[in-house]
């Protein structure tokens, strides 16, 4: 029987329209989602986007959710760097890892951008 193909990636950027670093990394972030054709990509803005965010309280800028499916495998800052972003996601993709905690809103992300996406 063969096995069904893995859900991909979902990676969600969390940032700030004042944020110089998040305006700064929102190309190495587009460049990523284009060399990642398989992932979706959302951008999501912690003020304009409180009504999907709630009040979530961001240590960093940029911080990055990724999940398969509902299941989130990372939540936390990261470099704005394209390297640093790719060797992440490249540690993600083992459909077998385990997922990790994150906060109730981080956790609905999934849920709320299906109708997005």
């Amino acid at each position: 029987m063969a096995q069904q193909p893995a859900e991909p990636l979902l990676v969600v950027s969390l940032c700030a329209a004042w944020c110089k670093t998040c305006s700064e990394f929102r190309d190495t972030f587009d460049t990523l989602a284009k060399a990642h054709p398989g992932a979706r990509f959302v951008w999501l803005d912690v003020e304009d986007d409180s009504a999907l965010v709630g009040d979530i309280e961001i240590e960093n800028f940029p911080t990055l959710a990724v999940f398969r499916g509902d299941k989130p495998l990372f939540y936390g800052v990261t470099m704005p760097q394209a390297g640093v972003v790719a060797r992440t996601l490249a540690s993600l993709t083992r459909e077998d890892r385990d997922p990790v905690s994150v906060p109730e809103e981080i956790a609905g992300l999934p849920e709320s951008l299906s109708s997005r996406l």
